[in-house]
């Protein structure tokens, strides 16, 4: 199925033209709240997880390097500069999503259903932490953003999309894809 994915993803080009590219159309898209914002974490060299992988020991673990970190600092100054404040934000609980919500909003709270399932090892998770991503999102009362600072696999699954490292896209409660920006890294 993944390999599915990664064909289609190579042969189809993407209709962009449906989604909003300047700051007029995002402000209009975030002037209201109850949009559900996904950030695949900054650039973390390397593919997966290693082998040791310990989700309790960051040593063990892909993390941001510098371009990275500068990256998550640029999803701060975004949202800053785009004035998108009402927010709650939840992490993944793998080192590299913590540490860009720690650099891009400081305050974060992190959530399992929000972890990758790319690996062998987690891809039996898959389909709990789909439902319950599902059900925390219809049980939200929609007072503000909801940020998800996850993975590339989380964020194909739920929207469809692939996503570069930093890249952020707002949907609302149904998972339609309202804007995409990518974030630079320098």
């Amino acid at each position: 199925m993944k390999l599915i994915k990664i064909i289609i993803f190579l042969f189809i080009p993407f209709n962009t033209s449906l989604i909003a590219n300047s700051n007029d159309d995002l402000q209009s898209v975030l002037s209201e709240d109850g949009k559900l914002i996904f950030i695949r974490h900054a650039y973390a060299p390397g593919e997966g997880d290693p082998d040791n992988f310990d989700i309790l020991n960051c040593t063990s673990q892909r993390n941001l390097n510098k371009e990275g970190i500068e990256q998550a600092k640029n999803i701060k100054k975004f949202f800053l500069e785009n004035h998108i404040e009402n927010n709650i934000v939840l992490s993944s609980e793998w080192c590299r999503c913590k540490q860009t919500a720690k650099y891009a909003f400081k305050n974060y709270e992190t959530k399992n259903f929000l972890n990758s399932f790319y690996s062998k090892k987690f891809a039996h998770n898959k389909l709990n932490q789909l439902n319950e991503l599902k059900d925390y999102i219809k049980k939200w009362d929609g007072k503000s953003n909801l940020i998800f600072v996850t993975h590339y696999i989380v964020i194909l699954e739920i929207l469809n999309l692939p996503v570069s490292s930093g890249e952020i896209v707002i949907s609302d409660k149904n998972f339609n894809i309202l804007t995409r920006q990518k974030t630079p890294t320098n």
